[in-house]
């Protein structure tokens, strides 16, 4: 449960991609330390739906990927700030930061800089664009990576597209590519230092194989076509009597299955459906016929249908409706924190998306308040109470 137990993180990051990244190696184990802006923070501090605790610094946005890190301040921009960064870059193993390109090494504590303080360091700078090519000084959210990776040009209906998909998927791709490279290096028996270079633009397209192969090996240009797949017919989204339900009959067998439980087998051999290609050219007839039949009964009761009948279905739910499903519940999903610091109430969280031997993956820490840890932090460094505040007199934090 604790591979990374032994791994001290320097969380730099702001806002998404990076705190995302921190978050999965603080499941993993890892001491995460969110190093932040004197006074400010970081900027997820201040977002999120409800104003209260954006206010309080302690942002819905921010809470969603930092329980089990520590705060620390510190002022890079001050003189003693950046002797202290270097002291606790020789006592950790990664460093990771989304500033652009060049900021690190501007402040004076980059890559070529901190590898001599720590010559096992693994330094990993997320960036919208990478850290060469023509635009890699140009600023980037996850909207803009979306539009330039062609996400949004096959995302929704031929009339509706381009669409922006509806939670930042640039931003957490970018992320968890991040944090799959991290800790890659760290199974190094023999580690050096390493700088990873990690774009959220090349990270979108990477998830993007299928339409991208299909483009440069087919000669293929992805289209937006709503919620069908584009591989096979019947496979997307079917209106039923009460709620949607999405169907994948992939297979020749499944699309055979699907006729059976509908109550219409001759479809079957319908000479414009029996074959996966006539399927896919006449998808909107065959899309027609299935959802006349499916009026009779509700999105629920014909995912049991199908289920039982080999062909994958599911309901198109809601967040709230996931959130509350047996299957989402009972696997640990959700973590809960009782009345942590700053927030003034009780949160449940996400977690990760996986178990270890039978164990979903968890923190024991909440979220923490904005330099909650400054003082912890240091005594491990040793310092008594007198060099802490000889510290602040310094403008280091």
């Amino acid at each position: 449960m604790r591979a990374l137990s032994h791994v001290r993180v320097l969380d730099l990051t702001n806002v998404l991609a990076g705190p995302f990244c921190c978050h999965q190696l603080a499941h993993m184990g890892a001491d995460v330390v969110k190093v932040e802006v004197p006074g400010s923070g970081d900027l997820a501090r201040q977002l999120g739906g409800d104003p209260e605790l954006n206010e309080k610094k302690m942002g819905v946005s921010f809470l969603a990927q930092n329980a089990g890190k520590r705060s620390i301040e510190i002022n890079l921009k001050s003189p003693r700030g950046k002797e202290l960064f270097r002291e606790l870059v020789r006592t950790s193993d990664v460093v990771v930061e989304n500033f652009r390109p060049g900021v690190m090494d501007r402040l004076g504590v980059g890559f070529d800089v901190l590898k001599q303080d720590n010559p096992k360091l693994i330094y990993c700078a997320i960036s919208g664009f990478g850290q060469d090519g023509p635009l890699r000084d140009l600023p980037a959210y996850d909207q803009i990576v979306q539009g330039m990776s062609g996400v949004m040009s096959i995302t929704g209906a031929p009339d509706t597209a381009p669409y922006r998909v509806g939670y930042p998927v640039s931003d957490t791709v970018g992320g968890m590519t991040a944090a799959f490279a991290i800790a890659a290096q760290l199974a190094q028996p023999d580690r050096t230092a390493h700088f990873i270079d990690v774009s959220m633009l090349e990270a979108t397209l990477a998830t993007m194989g299928w339409v991208v192969s299909n483009y440069l090996v087919a000669g293929t240009v992805p289209s937006p076509i709503g919620n069908n797949n584009f591989t096979a017919s019947p496979s997307g989204t079917f209106k039923t009597g009460d709620g949607l339900l999405n169907i994948a009959a992939n297979k020749q067998e499944q699309f055979e299955a699907v006729c059976d439980v509908i109550g219409r087998p001759e479809l079957k051999t319908d000479e414009r459906f029996a074959a996966r290609q006539a399927r896919l050219d006449n998808r909107a007839a065959l899309t027609a016929e299935l959802e006349a039949a499916m009026a009779a009964r509700s999105a629920s009761e014909w995912r049991q249908l199908m289920n039982d009948a080999g062909v994958p279905a599911g309901e198109v739910l809601s967040v709230p409706n996931v959130l509350a499903h047996p299957q989402i519940a009972d696997r640990g999903m959700i973590g809960a924190f009782t009345d942590p610091p700053g927030v003034g109430r009780d949160i449940r969280l996400a977690r990760t998306g996986y178990k270890i031997d039978g164990a979903p993956a968890s923190v024991d820490a909440p979220p923490p308040t904005l330099g909650q840890h400054s003082a912890e932090i240091l005594k491990e460094l040793g310092y008594d109470d007198d060099g802490i505040q000889k510290l602040r007199e310094e403008g280091a934090f």
